[in-house]
């Protein structure tokens, strides 16, 4: 049937109603899921639903966008039920009672796209069993070309609510050869079908990622938004390409800085060592870290 989810037998669609037994409270770690056939963008839908002020623990995953967006307005697109495109809503500001949570300052907030990169690196590795890498400071790499990006956006808060971080996750799966993207952020584009991996289906690599996204922002948040106590930063750094080479970081003002990334510091920042010279460059500071 024209337009059928199942007329690619190695695309099967995902089932919403199996990720909801999974991932939504009681038994999951989330408060309402989404499966969307289409969107134009997973995080502009949760970016929408937080202005409206949607509750914490809202996750739309959809199997097909048309307006997929990475880091500084990069287009990020793949065919139908080929990738994994999901977004989560998150309010570290509030206090949760119930948890023992205090408000997270939001020095912190800059942890939450990394915290997703390394979510992302342990689900792959875990599950399609690839060699799973981060380039700082979240784009994951297998055999050093792009497999996935992490977008993080804030969503300014009110008198009645502090700011959203909507954080959403792009990830190659099935993509062929002749349907990957060119040369995403110059980086050569890859997908977990055509690095090797042992597992692609969608649904138990959905449910890993969402788990372990849950999982290290409650670490996170019972640390009270502190990387270092929580292990995340260990974790960052253990997962991290970057770190221990030599990098050329092109700014947006169209200076180059050459040097060593030495490190990442307590709050995400990368540490370059350009001429004996430790620079400190958040994510936002930089173009092209290549």
């Amino acid at each position: 049937m024209p337009g059928s989810p199942y007329t690619d037998l190695d695309r099967p669609p995902l089932s919403a109603a199996r990720l909801r037994r999974a991932l939504v409270a009681p038994h999951g770690p989330w408060r309402r899921l989404e499966l969307l056939a289409e969107t134009g963008s997973t995080n502009a839908d949760v970016v929408t639903a937080a202005r409206a002020g949607e509750p914490e623990g809202l996750v739309v995953v959809a199997e097909r966008q048309t307006a997929g967006r990475g880091r500084r307005g990069r287009v990020w697109q793949s065919p139908p039920r080929a990738g994994i495109a999901a977004s989560v809503l998150l309010r570290p500001g509030e206090a949760v009672a119930e948890r023992g949570w205090a408000p997270v300052p939001a020095t912190g907030y800059g942890w939450l796209p990394l915290l997703a990169g390394v979510a992302l690196v342990e689900a792959v590795r875990r599950l399609a069993e690839v060699d799973a890498r981060l380039k700082w400071p979240n784009d994951l790499l297998v055999d050093g070309a792009k497999c996935a990006g992490v977008l993080a956006e804030a969503v300014p808060g009110d008198a009645a609510q502090p700011p959203a971080i909507v954080v959403g996750v792009g990830l190659n799966v099935t993509l062929r050869a002749d349907e990957l993207p060119e040369n995403p952020t110059g980086l050569p584009a890859t997908s977990l079908r055509l690095a090797g991996a042992t597992a692609t289906d969608r649904d138990p690599l959905v449910r890993a990622l969402l788990r372990a996204l849950a999982d290290w922002y409650d670490r996170w948040r019972d640390a009270g938004g502190d990387a270092v106590a929580s292990g995340l930063r260990e974790a960052y750094l253990g997962g991290c390409a970057t770190v221990g080479r030599q990098v050329r970081v092109l700014l947006p003002d169209g200076r180059e800085v050459h040097g060593t990334a030495t490190g990442v510091d307590p709050d995400g920042q990368l540490l370059v060592d350009a001429a004996g010279e430790t620079l400190r460059l958040a994510a936002g500071d930089v173009l092209h870290l290549r």
